[in-house]
């Protein structure tokens, strides 16, 4: 079942076209990576599935349901969750606030549900509850940012560059949890991510992005044994 099909997605900023008729789909419980060159539109495409910046043609399905003009907190309410690269936590709010404010729109009941499985996810956040989110490391901050995404118990996790600026020990890490949280807790994930190896290797389908445009699509382990593709954009 495709839990979200994009069709033709023409989008960009202001008068500036980036997107120039995407095309994905992700199906229930499904992971898929998204590559491409630096400027190729990849959290482009991320922020107009979400809502963030306005989509000129094309249109987004969910669950069969035409959402293509929804705004962001509508969409949430569908079951969407985002975690960008950067500004994904509030640095002067501690680790529970930022974490009750991912899930502002639920119960009390559900946010504390929330955060208890976000402990399970991820331990160390339970130790830092009272600490400034800003006084984080950047793994902890990309964990808190995650955790947090999570707390409005969305269906389906979008994650734009998840191991930016984390050391290769820290990264597999996060990996590691992205792993967990779709296997485990059975989350539909689309992830963006420059170390193109790790993230292919944790999902089921990948997509190469080049200039705005759909350049090739495939599963993710014959992506990765793509003589082309691996020279192309997996550093050979």
């Amino acid at each position: 079942m495709k839990i979200l099909e994009a069709n033709d997605i023409v989008a960009g900023y202001g008068k500036s076209e980036i997107l120039h008729g995407v095309s994905i789909y992700v199906e229930k419980e499904e992971a898929i990576t998204i590559i491409g060159p630096n400027g190729a539109g990849k959290s482009t495409l991320l922020k107009a599935l979400m809502g963030y910046i306005p989509i000129f043609g094309g249109d987004i399905y969910w669950k069969g349901d035409n959402i293509t003009h929804l705004k962001p907190h509508e969409k949430v309410d569908r079951g969407f969750g985002y975690v960008p690269q950067l500004g994904n936590v509030f640095s002067s709010l501690t680790v529970r606030e930022n974490l009750e404010m991912g899930g502002f729109i639920q119960s009390k009941e559900i946010i504390r549900e929330g955060m208890e499985k976000a402990f399970q996810l991820f331990p160390i956040l339970a130790e830092r509850l009272k600490q400034k989110a800003g006084t984080l490391s950047g793994g902890e901050r990309q964990m808190l940012g995650m955790a947090r995404g999570l707390m409005s118990d969305p269906e389906l996790l979008m994650l734009d560059e998840p191991s930016a600026g984390l050391s290769p020990k820290v990264a597999e890490e996060v990996f590691s949890t992205i792993t967990d949280i779709h296997e485990k807790m059975g989350r539909t994930i689309v992830i963006i991510e420059q170390d193109a190896y790790q993230s292919l290797s944790i999902s089921d389908r990948g997509y190469v992005l080049v200039m705005g445009q759909n350049e090739f699509e495939d599963r993710a382990d014959k992506i990765l044994s793509n003589e082309k593709i691996r020279e192309a954009y997996l550093g050979g």
